[in-house]
């Protein structure tokens, strides 16, 4: 059984909101203040108390060595400061936190960084600060820079540094340590794209390592990737603890209500315009029940339910399906040949919008809504983040990952058609040999 790493026990931090320093008790106030508490009488004022947030409150967990222990919550939901509390940056109000290990944490990409120094007085200098021995820097440098890709800057001050050649020496500093508690928050906003891609692989070959990794993200689809394990904070509390897709799933879906299906009951408060009002969007599987997990085999139907409200119209829907990273997948317009053209008499209407199976790539797929008239075109209402479901990978071999089980890029996952054809030369009989599957 992997021996505990971290156990933390009724973590609570408490911070007054416009808290001005103190000054200077003279005599007077002192005997005054001593009087006051002798007679029972208070000195603190009601806004003191009313001014109090708790940025984290009874917060409990443990987590085994070796486990990659995601951190997901909306901003101020208290993931900076329980990290800056278990790298004792801060201390708790209340509670108690036990580390077993040296700890290693990455909140501030280029924290210890001296403008004036070069890159290479700089390794040493952060290094040093994030708790790495001279003969331990020493050892890794030259993998160090060939990992920030700052070979021919490494002996040049960093103030002469872009900002993305200083944020990526900072972060493969820190990301060669050999801790055995890693604390990292958001590392995928650092540098570009291809050097976000680089960051990850190598916080995977750390978690590979039987490291214990903290591990915050914005980025949901890396959080299900690297994480084994994540917790959802809420206010400051700690709402969820389980496997990856389940606890995101609940973290979306208290953002959007109810995930699989956002409905309006009430005309008043229901997207409309003169034209039309919008009763339901939801989320359905080739079975018709509505669910926010679909297997990436299988259609997903977008169902939009309204209610056509003007004579004499002409109608098209279209849905925005856009992934986590709030990247645009594509935009469908409603092309049912049964309807196209023609006017729409007043009355109640359920368009579906199925998406194939094995077409959308694993994770968080959000979409938006949207109902205008056309001849002539008049903008109706567009329902921003109606509805979100999760599109889960299969490992049984038949989507398109085949039996690759490593990560796989890109924003659709298509299974596509192959054939292979193998030239065996000529036979005896001078004919071509050939197979195709």
């Amino acid at each position: 059984m992997s021996e505990v790493a971290v156990q933390v026990d009724r973590l609570s931090k408490r911070y007054v909101i416009g808290a001005r320093q103190a000054k200077y008790a003279t005599l007077r106030d002192r005997l005054v203040s001593g009087t006051s508490r002798l007679f029972g009488r208070g000195t603190g004022s009601k806004a003191d108390v009313t001014n109090i947030m708790w940025a984290l409150k009874d917060v409990s967990f443990s987590v085994k060595q070796g486990e990659v222990v995601g951190i997901i919550g909306r901003n101020g939901a208290g993931k900076s400061t329980l990290l800056k509390l278990l790298s004792r940056i801060t201390a708790p109000t209340h509670g108690r936190i036990e580390l077993t290990g040296r700890v290693a944490s990455l909140l501030e990409v280029g924290t210890g960084f001296h403008g004036e120094l070069t890159g290479r007085e700089n390794v040493y200098l952060n290094g040093t600060i994030l708790g790495m021995k001279r003969a331990e820097i020493t050892e890794k440098f030259d993998e160090i820079v060939a990992f920030a890709g700052v070979e021919r800057f490494i002996d040049t001050p960093v103030k002469r540094y872009s900002s993305g050649m200083y944020l990526r020496l900072a972060f493969a500093v820190a990301a060669h340590l050999q801790p055995e508690i890693l604390i990292v928050d958001e590392v995928l906003a650092v540098g570009d794209a291809d050097f976000q891609k680089k960051c990850l692989g190598k916080m995977e070959g750390v978690a590979d390592q039987g490291r214990t990794i903290f591990f915050v993200s914005h980025n949901m689809q890396a959080i299900t990737r690297l994480c084994k394990r994540v917790i959802y904070l809420e206010d400051g509390q700690l709402r969820h603890d389980g496997s990856p897709h389940d606890v995101v799933r609940k973290y979306l879906h208290s953002g959007l209500g109810t995930m699989a299906v956002r409905e309006w009951l009430d005309p008043v408060t229901a997207p409309s315009s003169r034209a039309a009002r919008l009763w339901a969007v939801r989320v359905r599987n080739e079975e018709g029940q509505y669910t926010d997990q679909i297997d990436i085999r299988k259609p997903v139907g977008i169902e939009i339910e309204y209610e056509v409200l003007q004579p004499d119209r002409k109608f098209r829907g279209a849905i925005d399906v856009y992934n986590e990273e709030a990247v645009l997948l594509f935009v469908a317009l409603e092309a049912d040949p049964a309807w196209t053209g023609r006017i729409r008499p007043p009355g109640r209407y359920r368009s579906i919008a199925w998406i194939p199976g094995n077409y959308l790539a694993e994770g968080t797929m959000i979409v938006n809504v949207s109902l205008d008239t056309i001849e002539p075109l008049v903008y109706g209402f567009k329902v921003r983040q109606a509805v979100a479901f999760h599109v889960v990978d299969t490992t049984d071999g038949d989507s398109a990952r085949g039996s690759y089980a490593g990560p796989l890029a890109g924003v659709v996952r298509p299974l596509l058609k192959w054939s292979n054809e193998q030239d065996l030369g000529s036979t005896q009989e001078g004919q071509s040999v050939s197979s195709a599957t």
